[in-house]
């Protein structure tokens, strides 16, 4: 007889835990199926134990630059191993958290990998090779996702490394050439730079991140190359030759081919999606292009199959997971859950400055068809970034002329991806331009930045 539950989750990420543990509070029987540590990739290999080593490498910049605040310390230097035992011990923290909270919520954790089986029914592949069906009336499939791999750029764990192998290498390279300018690659450009790797960005597209507003694009731009960076743009790596001691490089410019040498190439060109060898074509659940094709609340194709997180539409991105997890199971518990506004979804990147954004920005809001007021605040004119010393940054909003509506918000700075979230909240209570003008902030605060730039918008800034 299969054990039976009211709920199996696959996964037990930031989407799978936390649908795991509100299915719980809905009174089901619950059971999570994970090969690896509880809290998956983003608590043990991502998320979490980077922001730990970008904390590290903050504090020795502080340190170097203590003389700027009137503070005089001497031959501070990097202890590279201290730094990655830090962000392991943070991360294993975490995990042991995960763990309480499937004790308290009374979740029972299933060690092996879990394979969808017709008939409601999960296999499970324990580490000893032996396998165990459990059925349940619900499956959601929350298996998240990897670094996604280039033909011209093969990962072999030691001189073209993914993110993973990122975080625990043996020892800090004296160089590193780190492809793809998205919040994997700016991070770690960050990381290693700010403790004395040389380091190279290489991007395909015309600016780094993207996808963020272009004005947020060539301030990060102009701070990494200050920092002594070498930042390519509208380049490509054709290929990488590890056979010498060092790394050589092949990079497609658009003044021809250049060779840069460095002792590690780190591939952050995005996620693939983790849908392989999990059962989905042998019970028919339908796929396009890597992803899950689901409903608004998560359904597939296949009665009581979903899935969630990295796996389906939308930014890959723990926030919307965990989001998505909820809704999906307060659905299948009979409650009615607005789906997921994915124009709502703030996006933050935590390099130095940070970056945080919401909505549309300039440009789309215009395709899109809207008559905008933009508004841009400097942290130049802030009190409390002088006094903090970051000043570098700038909050731009955009609202529509006609009604007023917050289109998008638009961040680079110090701590800006704390801020971001009253946009968000803003947005989805439909406040208007004039309502935050007249929402008093706290002084001195970053914050504050956010009302002068709404002011800006409008022709009332007092601080510029």
């Amino acid at each position: 007889m299969a054990t039976k539950y009211d709920l199996i989750v696959i996964g037990s990420g930031p989407g799978g835990y936390v649908a795991a543990i509100r299915a719980s509070q809905l009174g089901m029987k619950v059971g999570v199926v994970e090969r690896a540590e509880l809290g998956g990739i983003c608590l043990n290999w991502g998320c979490i134990p980077t922001k730990a080593l970008l904390k590290s490498a903050q504090v020795f910049e502080y340190v170097s630059h203590a003389k700027d605040y009137g503070i005089d310390i001497k031959d501070a230097s990097v202890d590279f191993g201290g730094m990655v035992k830090r962000s392991r011990d943070v991360a294993g923290g975490m995990s042991k958290g995960i763990e309480f909270l499937f004790k308290k919520n009374k979740i029972e954790k299933i060690a092996g990998f879990g394979k969808l089986k017709a008939g409601k029914k999960v296999e499970v592949t324990a580490e000893d090779g032996s396998k165990t069906d459990y059925s349940a009336d619900h499956i959601i499939v929350a298996t998240g996702g990897r670094s996604r791999e280039l033909p011209s750029l093969p990962i072999d764990g030691k001189k073209i490394i993914g993110y993973r192998e990122a975080m625990v290498l043996d020892k800090q390279p004296e160089s590193m050439v780190i492809v793809g300018s998205g919040a994997i690659g700016v991070e770690f450009a960050y990381f290693y730079n700010s403790i004395g790797t040389q380091v190279t960005i290489v991007e395909f597209m015309d600016r780094i991140v993207p996808v963020e507003d272009e004005e947020v694009s060539k301030q990060l731009e102009r701070t990494y190359k200050k920092a002594k960076m070498k930042v390519m743009t509208s380049s490509e790596v054709t290929s990488v030759d590890t056979k010498g001691k060092k790394c050589k490089v092949h990079v497609k410019t658009k003044k021809g081919e250049e060779i840069i040498e460095a002792d590690v190439v780190l591939s952050a060109v995005g996620v693939a999606t983790n849908i392989e060898g999990i059962g989905l074509e042998d019970v028919g659940v339908a796929t396009d292009k890597g992803k899950v094709i689901v409903d608004d609340y998560y359904k597939t194709n296949i009665a009581g199959v979903y899935a969630i997180g990295d796996i389906v539409h939308g930014p890959a991105l723990a926030h919307v997971a965990s989001a998505e997890g909820i809704i999906c199971v307060e659905k299948i518990a009979g409650q009615n859950p607005e789906p997921l506004d994915y124009n709502n979804i703030p996006g933050c990147t935590y390099c130095s400055p940070e970056i945080a954004s919401v909505g549309y920005t300039e440009n789309a809001a215009k395709e899109a068809g809207y008559d905008v007021k933009v508004g841009k605040f400097p942290f130049s004119a802030s009190g409390k970034a002088k006094a903090a010393g970051h000043s570098d940054g700038f909050v731009k909003v955009v609202f529509d002329a006609k009604y007023g509506e917050w289109l998008g918000a638009h961040m680079i700075g110090a701590n800006v991806t704390e801020m971001i979230a009253e946009v968000v909240a803003a947005r989805k209570l439909e406040t208007t331009g004039h309502e935050i003008i007249k929402t008093v902030h706290p002084h001195p605060t970053m914050s504050e930045a956010v009302m002068e730039a709404a002011a800006a918008a409008y022709d009332e800034v007092i601080h510029l």
